[in-house]
Formats: C-alpha cells, structure tokens, sequence
C-alpha cells in the first residue's frame, strides 16, 4: 500500500520546507475501506530534514451513518492507549488527541493529572476548559493561537476550527463570583474552579501550581477547598483534595485571592454553580471538540509555524466545507522519525485537501489506529515512537453504524 507522494507545488510559506516525490497528492492512491464513508491510506513523504511516512483516514460526514466523536477514558484526568480508547467506545479508526499535563518534574510530590490543555465536549456535554496559555505543555503555539482554540464537529455534522472561553459563576446569597475554570489541571492565579464528577479521582493540588504565564512558578501557598452538594456547602479545607466526586456534588478549588473569597463560605449555605463554554465564532452546538491549535485557515499556513523543528506530528484536517476529514498521523518507526516541521504538516494538510488544519499532540504520542476489513478491534497502523503505546488523555475516534 505504500506509495510515494509528490507535491508538486513549491509552496513559498513554508520557507523552503516544500516536499516532493513522485505523484501528486490529488492523485488517486491505493486505499482500504474501513467503513462506508471511511478509508485508510499510507504513503511516503519527503521532508526537508528526511524521509518519513504518513498514515492517513479519510472521513466522509456526508455519509450519515458515519460520525466522528471524542475518544476519553471516562474522565478528565485520565489516560488510556488510543487502541483501548477505540475498541471500549466502539470505534472503527481514531487518532490522539490534546497535548496533556504528562509530568511534574518542576513540581516535586506532585501529581500529573493526565488533563489536557485544552477545552474538551463529548457528546453535547462540556468536560472541561482551557488552562492559561502559560500553563500549557507542548510546543510554541503560533502568534494569535490559544489554549482555547479547538477542533469541533456541530450537531450540523460539520467539522470547523473555533474557540471555546469558559463562562460561569458562583452565585451565594451575598453575591455572585466569577468562576475561572472547569476541570483543568491549571488554574488562573487569583482565580477559582469548579472540579465536578467528569474530573475524576486525580488530586486537585496540580490546580494551584505555576503561574498564567510560568508552568514552572511554585506551587501557591494560598488555597482554599469549598464542596458542595445538593446546592449546599457541605464541607471545606485549606489543601485541595482528591478523590471521586458525586454526581451531585461540585468542589471549588480558589488559589490566592480566590482562596480568599472561598475562606468566607460556611457549612450549609446556598451555592449554585453555573457553567459552559462559549464559541468564539459559530452558533451552533458542537457535540465534539478538544484543543490542539490551527495550522491552516482558508488554505494558507498561518504565519509564523515552525519551519526549523521536524518531528514525529499528529493533525486534522477539514475539506468540502466540514463534510470531510482527514486524519493524520506519521511514523515513528527508526527510518521514518526526522517527522515534518509544523510548516510542512500545513503543507502537507493542505496537499490532501485540507482548507483548514489543527495540530494535536505529537512525538510519543502520535498514534493512528483502524480496523482492518472483518475485523471487530482495531489495530494501530502507525509505528509509535515509544513501546508500549502511550496512553493518551483523549483523541478523535471514527464511529459507523453499519
């Protein structure tokens, strides 16, 4: 199934970053069906710093038996291998997702949560939003990119680049207070979070680490732990804690002027805690997103990519006006990791087809999996550059229902 890829354009953004072969992109190429509406295909490319091997699914959304949703392990901090992801939620094909809080070296004793940088929706229903830009893991985002910036599908079955801010507050019986986050493993200094049952068991101190603009930066020595059930206080501390949280129950975690605010909260009083997430740019609801950063808006490279560090890279990209999707992934196998530069993925994406492309988390991580034909689990169709399989925090998966 292997076959070279040529792109025959020499495209002047990518400062020299042009790839080559031997047929182009446009051209028809040996695929395999993995679902009506979905194909997978592989194919070599030629990149300024070496060979590598890409590893493509196409997705048809105009099909409507075919739909693409957000792979997780049932909580937000949490990590699983793409593979186990798949095969538990029942998809045909997928890929990694959102870069994610893997280590705490510069925070001795505490606990990497797994949680990603980004806002997260599965199935209509927000998960969690996005920790400051300084806060994030993974590689320099590109001028006028955010932590907010996600890849979606609406309930209109399109696929689009957006951003999703977090909106909420803390309403008492003195007042209301502004809530800064949702389920994320950062917290805005100054700020306080609402961690509710979609967060998991992973203890909240990571929360109150590092600065918006300093990962690094100490862990504050100012915090403050209010839980509420049923509507009402029903317990608080001075350290975040950990452990599941019910159903019915939300625990705010403030840091400095936050823990401030929350220090005068007491046993039994009346709290009601509202949130959501707000697009940026379209009105309709997204019954999938999570965050990586856009590569490619309107058919041109966004200024200022990276056209110096090539690496192994995961990324989507979106044609046909959100109607299809493909799914990239490299290889990591020895031959094949010098990997593309994020100038040559946005070339790359824009080679298949692609208007519009995000990247997601990349290295490591990259991961691409698929069924083969008959075949009732899926199988990873990528090399990953680490053994075992990484376990990711979540990703893109491919459902059918034929």
């Amino acid at each position: 199934m292997r076959s070279a890829l040529t792109f025959l354009t020499a495209f002047g953004a990518l400062a020299g970053a042009a790839l080559v072969g031997a047929a182009p992109a446009s051209s028809a190429q040996s695929s395999t069906s993995i679902a009506p509406g979905v194909t997978y295909r592989e194919f070599d490319i030629q990149g300024a710093k070496g060979p590598t091997h890409a590893h493509v699914i196409t997705v048809d959304l105009r099909d409507s038996h075919v739909r693409l949703g957000l792979l997780y392990p049932g909580a937000v901090a949490a990590r699983a291998p793409v593979s186990q992801l798949a095969d538990a939620q029942g998809a045909v094909a997928g890929v990694n997702g959102d870069f994610f809080n893997i280590t705490e070296t510069q925070h001795p004793g505490v606990e990497a949560t797994g949680s990603t940088d980004g806002p997260a929706i599965a199935n209509g229903h927000v998960l969690k939003a996005a920790v400051p830009d300084g806060q994030r893991f993974g590689p320099a985002l590109p001028p006028g990119t955010s932590t907010r910036d996600v890849l979606g599908v609406g309930v209109d079955r399109r696929a689009r680049l957006d951003a999703l801010s977090l909106t909420g507050s803390i309403r008492t019986p003195e007042g209301r207070l502004p809530l800064g986050g949702l389920n994320q493993y950062a917290l805005p200094v100054d700020s306080i979070g609402a961690y509710t049952s979609d967060w998991g068991s992973v203890s909240r101190v990571r929360a109150t680490c590092g600065t918006d603009t300093n990962r690094a930066a100490p862990c504050s020595t100012d915090t403050y732990e209010v839980t509420v059930r049923r509507g009402r206080v029903v317990a608080t501390s001075d350290t975040p804690g950990q452990g599941a949280i019910a159903a019915d129950t939300t625990v705010l975690v403030g840091r400095e002027e936050g823990a401030q605010k929350l220090r005068k909260f007491f046993k039994g009083e009346r709290v009601k805690v509202a949130h959501g997430l707000v697009a940026a740019h379209s009105r309709i609801p997204y019954s999938f997103a999570l965050g990586g950063y856009p590569v490619l808006r309107d058919g041109r490279p966004l200024a200022g990519l990276d056209d110096a560090t090539a690496a192994v890279r995961t990324a989507v990209g979106i044609a046909d006006g959100g109607k299809r999707v493909f799914l990239f992934a490299l290889d990591g196998a020895p031959a094949y990791r010098t990997g593309l530069t994020i100038a040559e993925v946005a070339g790359a994406m824009r080679s298949l087809g692609s208007t519009d492309a995000f990247s997601l988390d990349g290295g490591g991580s990259t991961t691409l999996v698929a069924r083969a034909p008959g075949a009732s689990a899926v199988s990873v169709r990528n090399h990953p550059s680490v053994d075992p399989e990484r376990p990711v925090a979540n990703g893109i998966g491919v459902f059918s229902r034929r």
